[in-house]
């Protein structure tokens, strides 16, 4: 994950220094006297010092507020900038709170400026803004730090010096006023990898099941790219979160291909509200920092989202349809890409104006030639535009598959090419929804990982439950390893098509 170090000056609307000066103002007694207490570290810059002022504001961006009328959230995505650009984006997700009996928050926040292997539940006994203390539930944080990644730690909850960090700060007066009176469980996370996120999500579902606690996911998205940009990549990130797919979140975060400060908070957020019974995410608002004034040229991006449970326990994962031209055109890129590899010739796909083959999607091509396998390799994330994604894995397929030679040019004339296009992917809940013929599969566990497309049971006549064992195999692990609690079985579909029959 990226670290943005000048994120702290560039969304500030007072001098630190003030906020220095100002820290300790308030209604409650000065943190000073409150020996175990974390204090504000950016009040009066991030947001007003004064607790008067503070009220007024956040409780203007409540009013404000427009919220759709949804069930009761499990957990929200909530920005963490300062209060003059982010706070309208934050108040439409806090505004679900309001008169909601909730005893206990969780607020998982990214670490900006100190790194450690960990979360870190904060071991102290408060929390304090200008508007007041609020109590640790130390109760709950010794349960759940177990483990080597998650720790009772006042890493990453510094609140002075060139560390102090705002994440999880800024979150909390808008908790003040929308729920008055409750617990806190502040978390900062230091390491957001899939690993990291999986352990804390999974810990946090255990420990909340049952109880009125709501999780809250600290997180910006996009940092300082042009307006059009920004809006372009936080699209692609809000529209995985709305799939719920949150493995392709991770990966991409990690790869720098999207951006979020808050992507591991996000993912852990979205694992812990899946167990919890949350089928569906809801985007509540976006904007930027241009939209309120800011300089277009290097924006911030903002997402409100609530992860809520539904009636329909798993609504349907945005898939891709292509019409018969499309295909068409996506065969033949892959037809050309290999017989331009093959004889060392210049190929590359013209740029397109259509919309389905500019999507970013995960893309396998299968290449058979007199009907046996030469080779298949695609692509499991939505990398690149579909008609480049194509391109690229047909040429890897036909000449870099090492379980074959790679393709001659004596056998160009005799290729068959079939293109799969991924739709986004879902845990498995429950291992009978596999559809065989329908559904391929993703199994990850640790640092394994094997993936089976729809097709492959089907042309080798297996039945469901042979067909989740081999995709365990593939993945270099025991059959029946999909069964193991730290093992993660994901579903997907896909469109495929080749050359002669579209399937």
């Amino acid at each position: 994950m990226r670290v943005f170090t000048s994120k702290l000056w560039m969304l500030v609307w007072a001098p630190l220094l003030l906020a220095l000066l100002l820290i300790g103002a308030g209604r409650s007694d000065s943190p000073d006297k409150q020996p175990g207490s974390r204090r504000p570290a950016v009040a009066g810059a991030f947001y007003p010092a004064d607790p008067i002022e503070l009220e007024k504001m956040v409780d203007g961006f409540l009013a404000a507020a427009t919220p759709p009328k949804l069930a009761e959230p499990v957990a929200l995505v909530v920005p963490h900038a300062g209060y003059v650009y982010s706070g309208p984006v934050a108040a439409q997700a806090y505004a679900l709170l309001k008169g909601r009996k909730v005893s206990r928050v969780v607020v998982i926040a990214p670490s900006h400026y100190e790194a450690f292997p960990f979360a870190a539940v904060y071991e102290g006994d408060a929390y304090v803004t200008p508007l007041g203390s609020i109590s640790v539930d130390k109760e709950f944080a010794a349960r759940l730090a177990k483990g080597s990644l998650i720790k009772l730690s006042s890493r990453g909850h510094s609140s002075s010096g060139t560390q102090a960090e705002h994440s999880l700060e800024v979150q909390l007066p808008f908790l003040q006023r929308t729920l008055g009176s409750f617990s806190l469980v502040p978390i900062v996370m230091g390491d957001q990898s899939y690993q990291s996120a999986r352990a804390l999500g999974v810990a946090l579902a255990r420990l909340i099941r049952g109880s009125d606690t709501i999780i809250i996911a600290s997180s910006d998205l996009s940092h300082f790219h042009p307006y059009d940009r920004a809006v372009d990549l936080d699209s692609k990130t809000l529209r995985a979160v709305e799939d719920w797919d949150y493995l392709t979140l991770s990966r991409s975060f990690s790869l720098g291909l999207w951006e979020a400060c808050g992507g591991g908070p996000i993912v852990a957020a979205m694992i812990a509200a899946e167990r919890l019974g949350a089928t569906q995410a809801k985007v509540l608002k976006y904007a930027n920092s241009g939209d309120r004034g800011g300089d277009r040229s290097r924006v911030v991006g903002y997402g409100a989202v609530a992860f809520l449970r539904s009636a329909d326990p798993r609504p349907a994962s945005s898939e891709l349809l292509l019409n018969q031209q499309e295909r068409r055109e996506l065969l033949e890129i892959a037809r050309r890409s290999v017989e331009a590899a093959v004889k060392h010739t210049a190929y590359k796909p013209p740029p397109t104006s259509d919309p389905a083959l500019q999507q970013e999607r995960g893309v396998f091509v299968t290449v058979t030639a007199k009907g046996q396998l030469r080779g298949c390799i695609g692509y499991v994330m939505p990398l690149k535009p579909l008609y480049l994604a194509v391109s690229e894995v047909a040429v890897l397929a036909a000449l870099e598959d090492n379980r074959f030679p790679p393709v001659t040019a004596g056998e160009l004339d005799q290729l068959h090419y079939e293109v799969s296009v991924l739709s986004p992917f879902r845990r498995l809940l429950d291992v009978r929804q596999v559809e065989v013929g329908r559904h391929g599969l993703l199994v990850r566990k640790g640092p394994y990982e094997g993936v089976l497309l729809p097709q492959v049971p089907v042309e080798q006549h297996w039945d469901r439950k042979t067909f989740v064992e081999q995709v365990c195999v593939k993945a270099g692990l025991p059959p029946q390893a999909w069964q193991d609690d730290d093992t993660d079985l994901f579903v997907f579909s896909a469109l495929v098509f080749g050359e002669h029959e579209p399937r």
